[in-house]
């Protein structure tokens, strides 16, 4: 490990932050957005960028690395977290008031300044808006600094749709965006697309003329997506995908995150497609 990831593992904090949770809102029937703050009300126990994770903690069960929301007030971390096993059940089942531990920031964000003046072109799926979103909101909220925003994005069914109010009410406000959403199969009182979300890209087919795309989801999904991508005309250097799930203790040091000779907690979670090419196939 080079003399730069020894110095950000050294700097990482190790010890989880007591945090109060103060507002849940749900999501779908099995996401949940928690937000958080310092238990003395004093602000945040660490600041994130867009595409950053945080560690949260709900002792004695365990821990996990989540996607933190960015938000430019830095007001609350938002932890937006899918019931898939022992932690996020017990996590799913915790009040307003009650406290759990938080570390971080993790991972390298998004490339937000070397995306500036790009047409963005956002694809995800599932819970996989989640780290997406923190993009997002950060391209709205310095709108001039980008160019058109297309957001295409997919679940299982109207249910699993993430963040509605944002799908279908704030985001399609907004200067020069297009949303898309589509569900997989058809259902009686769904009258959107129906079909999985990289045949749609390929229907919508956004161009790839002074475009970047920027893709998360289920990893079956993101496979298909680059391959429609590249039949498109993106080059490598224009698509970037987050490898979060690959990320565990968050420094580099449980090796479970290595692929060839990345840490993904250290180098990554965020890679652009050309970078990803040149390591061993196993993200």
């Amino acid at each position: 490990m080079n003399e730069a990831k020894k110095g950000m593992a050294i700097e990482q904090p190790l010890i989880p932050t007591v945090v109060e949770v103060i507002d849940i809102v749900d999501r779908t029937p099995d996401v949940k957005s928690f937000f958080v703050r310092n238990t003395d009300g004093s602000g945040l126990p660490f600041q994130v960028q867009p595409g950053q994770c945080g560690m949260i903690s709900h002792l004695p069960v365990g821990e996990a690395m989540i996607s933190c929301t960015w938000q430019e007030e830095q007001e609350y971390l938002e932890f937006a977290v899918k019931r898939v096993g022992l932690l996020t059940d017990e996590l799913h089942r915790i009040e307003i008031g009650q406290k759990v531990g938080v570390r971080g920031p993790y991972g390298n964000g998004f490339p937000v300044e070397a995306c500036k003046g790009k047409d963005m072109v956002f694809i995800a799926g599932g819970i996989g808006l989640a780290p997406l979103r923190s993009f997002i909101k950060h391209c709205f909220k310095h709108r001039q600094d980008y160019g058109k925003i297309t957001i295409i994005y997919g679940s299982r069914s109207s249910a699993d749709l993430c963040f509605k109010e944002e799908l279908f009410d704030l985001w399609p406000r907004e200067q020069d965006t297009q949303v898309f959403v589509t569900i997989d199969n058809p259902e009686p009182d769904w009258d959107g697309h129906v079909g999985f979300v990289p045949a749609y890209l390929e229907e919508l087919a956004p161009s790839p003329e002074g475009a970047v795309a920027v893709v998360c989801g289920p990893p079956i999904m993101i496979k298909f997506v680059l391959q429609s991508l590249e039949k498109m005309g993106y080059a490598d250097d224009q698509v970037i995908t987050t490898l979060e799930m690959r990320m565990k203790c968050g420094i580099g040091k449980c090796g479970r995150c290595n692929i060839g000779s990345e840490f993904i907690c250290l180098d990554g979670p965020v890679y652009y497609l050309e970078q990803l090419r040149q390591l061993p196939a196993e993200w």
